[in-house]
């Protein structure tokens, strides 16, 4: 009886280590783009988003389908730095779902000098793709 409860420990513990990482992972990925959004890249930024048709970006105004379309809805939406301004999320909640998936709520926010500064909420499916968290879906808001 022992060893099962050790195991089951085990297994636990390994478990809520892995979120722990996935999590700060995941984290990371977040602050990442930041750091490309705010030096103007908005390619880089999209390469953590999943390369994919089947990529989807819902907004106010609908859905974009693909990575492609997403990027261009990005780049025409935001045409220089200017109307990028510099970028801030506050991450609320970063949900492991398994191994490969993961649910974030944040708030962002557009501090733009230029231009009026925007902000709301986004929700992200995130998946690990390859051993690289990536963005299949996002909801912002």
């Amino acid at each position: 009886m022992k060893l099962i409860f050790g195991f089951v420990l085990l297994i636990t513990f390994q478990s809520f280590s892995q979120k722990s990482t996935d999590k700060n992972d995941i984290e990371n990925v977040l602050a990442r783009q930041t750091e490309l959004w705010n030096h103007g890249d908005i390619p880089g930024f999209m390469d953590y988003y999943q390369k994919t048709d089947d990529l989807k970006f819902i907004s106010k105004n609908g859905a974009t389908n693909g990575w492609s379309a997403t990027l261009k809805r990005y780049l025409t939406s935001y045409p220089n730095k200017d109307a990028m301004g510099k970028l801030k999320f506050d991450i609320k909640e970063v949900d492991v779902l398994s191994p490969n998936s993961a649910w974030v709520l944040g708030k962002w926010n557009l501090e733009r000098v230029k231009f009026e500064s925007i902000g709301g909420y986004f929700t992200l499916l995130m998946k690990k793709i390859n051993g690289k968290w990536l963005v299949v879906r996002d909801h912002t808001s």
